[in-house]
């Protein structure tokens, strides 16, 4: 049931937003020219990689010059960058992750490979038991405030507590949050 909810919300948001889809590419592309979308690898369920999407918020070359997490100010980011990331624009082509089973539109945020070593066996385990999300649970309660004990405890408590109704809430959470202070 929720592969079949994931995939209809998908294809309609990618339907309804592809105006803003397409001024989003638009604003990178004059800013810092193409590509205009980012892939990074990621680690989904069962501990399986995959590439990502995003629209690039970054200087091309960000990945050779810097870690794999941005911090406040980061020089980095492009003006428009900042404008995507705070309004979570740049997470949008995660849609396309959703349709090809890759994601969910709820679940933990995918790690990068790296982030493993944060985590006891036990714990990683348990977090990739579930498709990662577009939001998530940490997402919801802390936008990019948390710190990685909270966005810890919240990723394993949605594995515990996984259901159509906390989906919906982790939603209408997030939808909220979105209006308030945005991300790095």
């Amino acid at each position: 049931m929720k592969r079949l909810l994931d995939i209809a919300t998908a294809l309609l948001a990618l339907l309804l937003l592809s105006p803003l889809l397409l001024g989003t590419a638009l604003a990178v592309a004059l800013e810092s020219g193409f590509p205009v979308l980012f892939r990074q690898t990621r680690v989904g369920l069962h501990g399986r990689e995959f590439g990502m999407f995003k629209f690039r918020s970054m200087v091309k070359n960000a990945a050779s010059i810097g870690p794999y997490f941005t911090s406040a100010n980061d020089p980095r980011v492009t003006r428009v960058g900042r404008f995507i990331r705070r309004t979570s624009l740049d997470e949008l082509p995660q849609l396309i992750n959703v349709l090809t089973g890759d994601m969910s539109l709820v679940g933990p945020r995918p790690d990068v490979p790296a982030q493993k070593s944060l985590y006891t066996e036990a714990d990683w385990s348990q977090r990739c038991s579930v498709r990662p999300g577009i939001t998530g649970l940490a997402q919801a309660l802390y936008r990019s405030e948390s710190t990685e004990a909270q966005r810890l405890e919240a990723d394993l408590r949605y594995t515990r507590e996984t259901s159509l109704w906390l989906d919906l809430k982790i939603c209408w959470w997030t939808i909220r949050r979105l209006s308030g202070k945005g991300a790095n």
